[in-house]
């Protein structure tokens, strides 16, 4: 029989992610961002339940091509815009739409042949530091944009660095304000974060009344985790798990006192410990840096990860279960995180990521391509 290891998508969870954005923002359009393959969960998973969106956002021009592919004939929007002046060929024969953050993506533009003009979203870098043009060079690249007969509608955009923490996108908001007022074009600036906790912050000077405005980019809130964890959680936004990584015991080992678990003897017990032996490690995508304490469920029961992750096998107490009554051993459903397909405890992956140092977004766009994921 193949290793147990199993990645598993909930087309339902993404489902109601997604009607989650409408609750937040009803009176704005949704982008469902599906960059680095949908989270890792899939474009071609993920594509069903998440067709509901009125657009998809993404990086990869081949990404863009698969959803072209699938008989996707609404608006793609590159959110980084083009790389090189022939992918601008691209976004000519498959009608993608894209941003536009330098100089040199204009003067590609000014040099592109082509029948369609194009859409694009003019990015404003209103604090961010990463790309778009800064509030002194804005309305300079909308003019160049404005004269192209390349170019149809021109959108703006911007991105918030602190939509999720205390700094907030005051000085960010009043950035795009100041520079976008009075100029025609839809306008996007909710992230994730904006989304659910600014969305209906009122704006000022720009054709839209709020920060939802004609569009929000709905990224990894899709995905069931809550991007200012752990200030707030999944549930709080009800929001439902969309991937479970699953696995099982395929060992077990009697520890005395003094006994230690794994390289480097990181884990060494103080009394007798009943371990587990998992099908899951480092090559899985599950993080090496996760150390003892970092959740896991068995047959349900919530437990810990003891001792070092290792390439292919981690190592987990069994103790809980025995205190209470559950029989584990050999073939014991184990759960990563997700959903446990036996009980239907969840075990969140924002909690596993918080435990191994890391964010929701690296767990799930790290499962290795050696994890089948189950057909949907």
């Amino acid at each position: 029989m193949p290793r147990p290891i199993l990645a598993t998508v909930h087309p339902e969870g993404l489902r109601h992610n997604l009607a989650q954005a409408r609750v937040r923002a009803p009176d704005a359009r949704v982008w469902a961002v599906v960059k680095a393959n949908a989270y890792g969960h899939g474009i071609e998973r993920a594509f069903e339940a998440l067709r509901g969106a009125d657009g998809f956002a993404l990086l990869d021009l081949a990404e863009a091509e698969r959803l072209r592919a699938l008989d996707w004939r609404g608006p793609i929007l590159l959110l980084e815009g083009v790389f090189e002046p022939r992918d601008l060929e691209l976004c000519s024969r498959l009608g993608l739409w894209h941003a536009v953050h330098c100089d040199e993506q204009i003067d590609w533009l000014a040099a592109h042949k082509t029948q369609q003009p194009h859409r694009v979203f003019l990015k404003l870098n209103s604090g961010m530091n990463r790309l778009g043009f800064t509030p002194g060079a804005f309305r300079a690249a909308w003019a160049r944009l404005s004269a192209l007969p390349q170019v149809d509608e021109i959108a703006f955009m911007t991105h918030f660095s602190d939509a999720d923490g205390p700094r907030g996108i005051d000085h960010q908001v009043a950035a795009f304000e100041a520079v976008t007022a009075d100029l025609a074009g839809e306008r996007t600036l909710c992230n994730t974060a904006a989304m659910l906790r600014h969305a209906s912050r009122p704006l000022r000077g720009v054709g839209v009344s709020t920060l939802a405005a004609d569009w929000v980019r709905e990224g990894i809130a899709l995905y069931g985790s809550a991007p200012d964890y752990p200030e707030n959680s999944a549930a709080h936004w009800d929001l439902q798990p969309t991937m479970t990584l699953s696995t099982r015991v395929i060992g077990t080992q009697r520890l005395q006192a003094g006994d230690t678990v794994g390289y480097g003897s990181t884990f060494t017990a103080d009394g007798p410990l009943h371990i587990g032996v998992v099908a899951c490690g480092y090559a899985d995508g599950y993080p090496r840096h996760a150390g003892t304490g970092t959740p896991v469920l068995v047959n349900g029961v919530r437990t810990r990860l003891v001792g070092r992750v290792s390439m292919d096998m981690i190592t987990v107490d069994l103790s809980p279960l025995d205190a209470a009554g559950v029989p584990a051993g050999l073939g014991s459903e184990v759960v990563m995180w997700g959903v446990s397909p036996s009980t239907g405890a969840v075990l969140p992956v924002d909690e596993v990521a918080r435990a191994a140092g890391t964010i929701s977004y690296e767990l799930l766009c790290a499962v290795a391509p050696r994890v089948p994921f189950a057909p949907v």
